[in-house]
């Protein structure tokens, strides 16, 4: 059985990062991914799908570091469902994409060089929990 996701969409806000007092950290943001399509009259439709995810540890770190928003982002990771109650008790649910790594693909208005593809820096979970620090790649997307 399969449970990947790979996205690729631009960040809404900054990342919110929480520390916990065991060292450990969570970084969660969101992504915003798009889709157009022409309708029965020839119209063309924009339809935007907003994508939660969370990243832990020393990815939150990189994250809290280098995401900002508008920054255009390359995502891989698994769906997760989760559940709490609530202040009326109520059972509620949210599914989110726990990623484990992701890739920067530039800024909106301009990065270093002044257009999305001017910067890709790739960071993963096995990486930064090893070695501490970012692994760059040549960009490798499989489209």
């Amino acid at each position: 059985m399969v449970n990947k996701v790979v996205l690729v969409g631009r960040l809404g806000a900054d990342p919110e990062v929480r520390h916990f007092d065991n060292d450990t950290s969570v970084a969660n943001f969101r992504i915003a991914t798009n889709e157009s399509y022409k309708d029965k009259e020839g119209k063309r439709i924009d339809q935007t799908e907003w994508h939660s995810i969370a990243v832990w540890r020393g990815l939150a770190k990189v994250a809290e570091q280098y995401l900002k928003k508008g920054m255009l982002v390359y995502v891989e990771g698994k769906l997760k469902t989760r559940s709490w109650d609530d202040k009326d008790g109520n059972k509620r649910y949210t599914t989110e994409v726990v990623a484990d790594n992701f890739k920067m693909l530039g800024e909106r208005g301009g990065g270093s060089e002044g257009s999305d593809e001017s910067q890709s820096q790739e960071f993963n979970s096995t990486a930064e929990s090893k070695q501490g620090q970012k692994e760059e790649y040549a960009d490798d997307l499989p489209f």
